[in-house]
């Protein structure tokens, strides 16, 4: 079946017009959240990020209740798929009238086979903690991202690690990350500028339900030869094994595989 597409609530048939900012300049922001049966997961956590993004660049939004209504609309029928809502700032050509686009639509996404490999990238268009209006914000401006998972790919991995020029651990293109040392959970904290992930963030909450110690904190990529289990944390991904960083080698562990059957809980 294919997904409608809603713009600003009107059924359209999903053209963006060449002028718009977010063809031109990328100058927009987005949320990716999943529907399970038809049913959207934690859609007011995505919808008050969304805002929190439109606000960072000064877009204005209809209404949450009224996107949610456009989301469960696209999401009707349409059994498991991811859920796109796409705010662009209308048309990036000065003196010509276009007002600010609320996209939506949804699209397959199957969760990934088996765990994935990452390649370490450094990333020095991120902020890593330097304060900046956008920081945390989820733009679309993606293709210095976009671009590691390719190099990862290259180099014959999965995806990406993103590494601080100074070594910090970051996050993935387009995920999160959390590892294991010592029965300890460790993930790097949000004072990096990584994104809020709502994954991440119920994750942390059903570790700390399970009694699993968690550590946010900044760790150079040479933590990792300490630790025993390593994920990757996404909506899409939901809770995913890491099998390697580069050259080290990890095993798919009790946390990882406890946390993962929490999360499913949390999906009916």
């Amino acid at each position: 079946m294919k997904s409608i597409v809603l713009v600003n609530g009107e059924v359209s048939d999903g053209m963006v017009p060449v002028t718009d900012s977010s063809v031109l300049r990328g100058d927009g922001c987005f949320e990716v959240m999943m529907a399970y049966g038809g049913v959207v997961f934690a859609v007011d956590e995505h919808l008050a990020r969304l805002e929190r993004s439109a606000a960072a660049l000064k877009i204005p939004l209809p209404d949450r209740d009224q996107i949610a209504l456009w989301v469960d609309q696209v999401s009707s029928g349409m059994g498991d798929v991811a859920v796109r809502v796409v705010v662009t700032r209308g048309s990036a050509i000065p003196g010509e009238p276009g007002d600010p686009m609320v996209i939506v639509f949804a699209h397959p996404s199957p969760p990934p086979a088996g765990p994935a490999r990452l390649f370490p990238v450094t990333a020095p268009w991120h902020g890593a903690g330097e304060k900046w209006a956008l920081a945390g914000a989820k733009i679309l401006s993606y293709a210095p991202n976009l671009s590691s998972t390719r190099l990862a790919i290259e180099n014959g991995f999965d995806d990406a690690l993103l590494i601080s020029s100074d070594g910090t651990m970051l996050e993935g293109p387009t995920f999160s990350v959390a590892g294991v040392v010592d029965g300890v959970l460790e993930t790097p904290t949000l004072d990096l500028g990584i994104l809020d992930s709502i994954t991440r963030r119920l994750v942390l909450e059903d570790a700390v339900a399970l009694g699993i110690t968690l550590v946010e904190g900044r760790w150079p990529l040479q933590r990792l030869g300490d630790a025993s289990e390593v994920m990757a944390l996404s909506t899409t991904r939901e809770v995913q094994p890491v099998s390697a960083i580069g050259d080290r080698q990890f095993g798919e562990g009790p946390v990882t595989s406890h946390l993962a059957r929490s999360f499913s809980q949390r999906l009916g």
